[in-house]
């Protein structure tokens, strides 16, 4: 097994941060394209044009297509899929950039189990602090949310947590060819799934409807999101513990938060800012535990 650096640097720590900066943005997109669009058309969609056109320029990457397959299906009908219909009516989207958070204990745990992976002290501390911010969003969310909305949202989570699990599984360094090709077998179960749960008469409206602004939501979730978000992320993953990157997921529901305030108009509370400083507080112990505690062992090094 290939050793992997729990030390983070700093352009690995700024790229992790562009990503959930995407991410976090990426709820307020999803919630203008649904406007328009039904949740499960929606998602096909953007699957569909993160395959092509560029899967006809990139080729494929050299994992099993099963590997390819488990990713497309996790990602686009497990994790994109639900979060879609949950944001459908179900739950808000600064919430559900919250309660997806959830995926952060789902991946350690999942890599705990299946690799043997080993949670150090601090990144236990790391994670209660983020947890604590995490609950008091919780605890303040008021009547935007339902049972099924968070439900749905868990699920998805866990969607995202196995995901990660086959892009490490995989331990391939081409992660864009990865996310694209992939974006192949999210395709076909979405596109049913769609018919089944929208509806031809609601698929039809929805495509008559859609305005630029709804298309250029949907591209922005294809090379945006999925393109540079997944690909980035997975390379990541391949090159540091998953317990060290995956807390900067954590990041997302302040970026949300943030854009929902600039462009949905949404109150930006006391509480909101305690909990968002405690996941950064989180993340901050994370990040920066390894890099004192090297320099404290190479000043105490004998010369």
């Amino acid at each position: 097994m290939t050793h992997k650096d729990s030390h983070l640097p700093l352009p690995h720590i700024l790229l992790a941060v562009a990503v959930m900066a995407v991410w976090g943005s990426n709820f307020v997109v999803i919630k203008i394209a649904l406007t328009h669009l039904p949740p499960l058309l929606f998602a096909t969609l953007r699957f569909t044009l993160a395959f092509l056109p560029a899967a006809l320029f990139i080729r494929r990457p050299k994992v099993p297509w099963s590997h390819l397959a488990a990713y497309g299906v996790l990602i686009g009908a497990g994790q994109f899929g639900l979060l879609y219909i949950a944001m459908d009516g179900f739950i808000s989207p600064g919430l559900a950039s919250l309660v997806i958070q959830i995926q952060v204990f789902f991946t350690v745990g999942l890599a705990m189990w299946f690799t043997g992976e080993r949670v150090k002290s601090y990144q236990l501390v790391a994670l209660v602090l983020a947890a604590v911010g995490l609950g008091i969003i919780i605890a303040h969310r008021g009547g935007d949310v339902t049972a099924l909305g968070l439900i749905l949202v868990l699920l998805a989570a866990l969607g995202w947590a196995g995901g990660n699990q086959v892009a490490k599984a995989s331990a391939t360094t081409d992660m864009l060819s990865y996310v694209i090709w992939s974006s192949l077998f999210a395709v076909p179960p979405l596109l049913v799934l769609s018919l089944l749960y929208d509806g031809w008469p609601a698929i039809e409206t929805g495509v008559a409807n859609a305005d630029l602004t709804t298309w250029a939501a949907v591209l922005y979730q294809s090379v945006g999101n999925t393109m540079f978000g997944y690909a980035s992320w997975g390379w990541l993953l391949n090159r540091h513990p998953a317990a060290t990157v995956a807390p900067f997921a954590l990041l997302v529901p302040v970026f949300g938060m943030g854009c929902s305030t600039l462009l949905l108009g949404e109150p930006l509370q006391g509480w909101k800012l305690i909990a968002a400083a405690l996941v950064l507080l989180g993340l901050a112990v994370n990040v920066a535990w390894p890099r004192l505690a090297r320099r404290r062992a190479a000043v105490t090094l004998p010369s």
